[in-house]
This record gives structure tokens, sequence and C-alpha cells, in this order.
């Protein structure tokens, strides 16, 4: 007698927890699948049918371009006046912009991203001292935040550096193979994350510190990632569609590419451009904003070059001790009404942390208003 449907989607839901758990057990990474020599991606990184499906739908993007913003004479006044133009056109319509002359020299980008090179491809049980599924630590090693709550996994590990609840971390902490030019990276960027909240809080028609003295810049994590070479990238993605948590993201990639934004019912390709930061924002200032910034969809496609290294640096806010955030009262009036209720940074991470990525947690947090 043949099994009914319950019994084998029971039966199937089974074999990926098993699945899954092997892979998990391996703490070797999707690198570690590669090292072995496989030619066909593992069923768990697979993505369902009716996602792949869905992919004919989409229409091709080569017309569309995201922003790229010279920051060069940012602080003379006629030149701050039309970035402060740019950057408010761009966070309302795209929820994405690149940086070119941001003042970061390019050795830093370079010793950055060779640095997590390294500390990926070095052996393997000088990277599994740091494994850990644990995301309140302050350096971990892993792949798939989400591997249990995700359709499909994805093709890439990532090194964690988490500043979220303290915004200091002994450089003792970092990984000693990637340590000083980290630390170094970290340093800078954090700098060019206030440059920008001062240039948000102008294209919000707000005092220049506004957003910095919320906060806003405070409570950083740097997640590095590598993706490896993927023997069938039309089957799986690097990273899942999915906004970003954090009030603001700044995106440091390589040059191979596979970023994408989803913009006019299009993925449209952020081509890397040596020496820029891609820049979005995310649903924290999404909610601060009351909808004026938009946090945009995006995703990372598996590619059969590689490895392909990013760093993405989140400001996520003061998580403790808690703040209360929510639509910014300047922001506020009879005609705008507030559209979010208020929150705590630790609230929408949370919630994250307990959906699958592909999941915008924004909805979870708007108000019902009636008309």
């Amino acid at each position: 007698m043949s099994k009914s449907l319950v019994e084998q989607t029971s039966t199937k839901h089974e074999n990926r927890i098993k699945e899954l758990t092997a892979f998990e057990a391996t703490k070797s990474g999707v690198k570690g699948l590669v090292d072995s020599g496989i030619l066909t991606i593992p069923k768990i990184f697979i993505r369902p049918q009716d996602e792949l499906d869905e992919e004919s739908k989409y229409g091709p993007s080569f017309d569309s371009h995201v922003p790229i913003i010279d920051l060069m004479e940012i602080e003379t006044v006629e030149k701050r006046k039309e970035i402060v133009n740019l950057v408010k056109r761009a966070s309302k319509d795209w929820g994405f912009f690149q940086v070119v002359n941001h003042g970061i020299p390019m050795n830093v980008l370079h010793d950055m991203l060779e640095g997590i090179r390294m500390f990926h491809e070095q052996d393997n049980l000088k990277k599994q001292e740091l494994y850990s599924k644990d995301h309140k630590k302050k350096v971990i090693y892993g792949s798939n935040v989400d591997l249990y709550r995700s359709g499909a996994a994805n093709w890439r590990d990532s090194l964690t550096i988490s500043m979220m609840l303290s915004d200091f971390i002994e450089p003792e902490e970092l990984p000693e193979i990637c340590r000083n030019s980290t630390i170094e990276y970290m340093d800078q960027v954090t700098k060019l994350g206030e440059t920008l909240f001062d240039i948000l809080s102008e294209g919000l028609s707000l005092k220049r510190d506004h957003l910095r003295a919320m906060g806003c810049a405070k409570g950083r994590s740097f997640v590095c990632h590598y993706y490896p070479p993927c023997p069938e990238p039309h089957l799986t993605l690097g990273t899942s569609k999915h906004t970003d948590p954090p009030f603001l993201t700044i995106l440091l990639q390589d040059q191979i590419g596979g970023l994408q934004v989803f913009r006019e019912n299009k993925w449209i390709d952020i081509r890397p451009v040596n020496g820029s930061f891609v820049v979005n924002i995310g649903d924290l200032l999404q909610m601060a904003s009351n909808d004026e910034f938009k946090s945009a969809e995006h995703r990372v496609l598996a590619n059969k070059v590689g490895p392909r290294i990013s760093v993405a640096c989140f400001f996520s806010g003061i998580a403790e001790p808690a703040k209360i955030y929510g639509p910014i009262k300047e922001l506020i009036s009879e005609e705008k009404v507030p559209l979010y209720k208020d929150f705590t940074v630790l609230d929408y991470v949370n919630n994250f942390y307990s959906r699958p990525m592909d999941k915008s947690g924004l909805d979870d947090f708007r108000l019902l208003i009636i008309i």
C-alpha cells in the first residue's frame, strides 16, 4: 500500500532535518562541501520548485542602475546640498545606493577582503574553535543562521563580529589571521556610518545630528561572508531575498558580483564599482522614518566562479539598556500619522531570528490604520 500524502510529507521533512543536522555537524560549512569535490549540490540547498518557476516572471534589468553618489567635497555647502538630495532620492526610490570617494583608503578595503578570505581558507580546526549558533556571542563562525527555518540553505559561510550589546571588542577576541585588518576597517567604516547618518538626517529635514543622537550609529555588527564557487548556481542562492533589520547597512564587496536589489518587479544587478561601498536602508530606519525611506528586498546569486567575499556592517542602534524607538515625532503630523508601533532593537532582532530570512518583519510592527 502506498503511503498517504501526509506520511510522504512527514518522511520528506524528517529526511531534510537529518540532512541539515549532518551538514551542520561537520562544522565545515559550504566550503567543506566544495573542498570534498562535490559535482552536484546537496538537496538541502536546492530552492523549492515554485520559487525556481517564479524566476521566469522577472524581466531583464539592463536599463536600470543603482545610484552612485560621489562624497567628494561633502563639507562644502553647495556640494553637501547636492549630496543630501541625491541620498534622499535614492533612499526613497531605491533603498540602495553606492558611494565613492568616501575617504577610506583602498589598501584598507583590500586588506579587509583579503583577511576575510584567509580566515575562511585556513585550517578547519581553527575556524571550528569559533563555530556557534549562539548569535549573542561576540565572534562566531557558521553557515546559515536560519538553516532550520528556511526553505533552502544558502551557498555561503560567515564570520560574524557582533558589537550590538557592547560597543567595544578586545582585539584578542578577533581571529588572529585577520585581526589587524579588521580593527582598522571597523574604525574607518564606523566613521563613514556617522557621516551617512548625518546626511540621512538632513535628507529627512532633521537636524544634522538627529539620527546619531538617537544612537542609530551604535550597535554595530560585521558579517563577513564567503561564497564558494557553486557547481549548480541556477538551483540555489548565495543569500535568499530579504530586507536588512538594522537602521543602515554599509557593504564592501569584491569584483565578482551577484548582489541584486528588487525594484519594479525586476531583480537588478548592483554592479561592483572598484573602491565603492553599497549602502542600504534597513527595516529600523524605514520604521523610524515612517516610510519616508525604503528598506528594499535584495539577494545574492550563487556563482560558478569564486570565492566571492563581502563584508556587511550593520548599524542596529542601542540594544542595551533597552531604548524605545518609533516613528520620529518630527515626521509625524495630522496628515502623516505614525505607521508603526514603538519597538526596541531586541524586539526586532528576536523577531528576525524567529522567522525565515525571506519573510520581512515590518508587517509585524505596522499599525492598523483605520480610514
